[in-house]
């Protein structure tokens, strides 16, 4: 276990936690009005609105396939009868369909801000560095999950990466368990390591709004306007001669409304 070791798999994952924290917390206090997509679509909705779905619902299972590779030890699913069979063939299908779905949703977002003069305008460099790290973080993803557990014999991660992710949380990270790991895997940590630290100071930062929209949810409801009790509202008051009920039936013509 060299330096390079310690450094990568021992400081590095702490030090991007720190600035992922401290960097949201900061952008929310003194660029809350920055704390958006800077949306777009005024400016070009057609391909957006194809693009965007596929990138987002491929990104969205992508996340959930890594908190329970990452998280799920594999004593839990073989005690749920969940063989490694059935769950490596489940996590290289369905991770390889949302990796490509993924790919292809930031391929297109990416080709529509290129192409579009507008959109193009509008984008920053910020944005470009941005959207290089998370291409590259999604193609060494598909790059682990098709190549390595896919197209040759496998590698089983959840005995190196996923004790040494966990064990990064209790603030007893096992930097041995990394260093055997292949190349694709380290690079695909790395990168997204890189990715989290840069997301406060990206359009990323919008993600964190999406949990603040749960407490919608549980809101009472919004009182525009209130009325005294037992006020008849204006327009449906009875109309006619007054102290007479009006008539019904079907013969009858209908009232003209009263004037407020």
């Amino acid at each position: 276990m060299s330096t390079w070791d310690v450094l990568l798999w021992g400081a590095a994952p702490y030090a991007t936690i720190a600035i992922l924290v401290a960097g949201s917390i900061w952008r929310f206090r003194y660029d809350r009005f920055g704390w958006t997509t800077r949306s777009s679509q005024l400016l070009e909705s057609r391909l957006l609105r194809f693009a965007s779905p596929l990138f987002h619902f491929g990104l969205l299972v992508v996340i959930v396939g890594h908190v329970v590779g990452l998280l799920v030890p594999e004593s839990w699913t073989s005690a749920l009868g969940v063989s490694e069979l059935l769950y490596h063939v489940v996590a290289v299908g369905l991770g390889a369909l949302a990796g490509i779905c993924t790919l292809v949703g930031v391929a297109l977002l990416i080709y529509r801000r290129r192409r579009n003069g507008p959109v193009f305008s509008a984008t920053t460099v910020n944005d470009k560095a941005m959207y290089l790290v998370l291409v590259g973080a999604i193609v060494l993803g598909l790059l682990t999950t098709v190549l390595a557990n896919g197209i040759t014999e496998g590698y089983d991660y959840r005995a190196t990466v996923s004790p040494w992710f966990r064990s990064i949380f209790v603030l007893q990270p096992d930097v041995a368990l990394m260093v055997d790991v292949p190349w694709s895997f380290k690079a695909h940590i790395l990168v997204g390591l890189l990715l989290f630290a840069l997301f406060p100071f990206t359009r990323l930062v919008h993600a964190f709004s999406g949990f603040a929209a749960v407490r919608y949810l549980f809101r009472p409801y919004v009182v525009y306007r209130s009325r005294a009790v037992g006020r008849s509202r204006r327009g449906w008051e009875p109309v006619g001669i007054p102290g007479q009920r009006p008539t019904s039936g079907k013969h009858d013509a209908p009232h003209p409304p009263r004037r407020p």
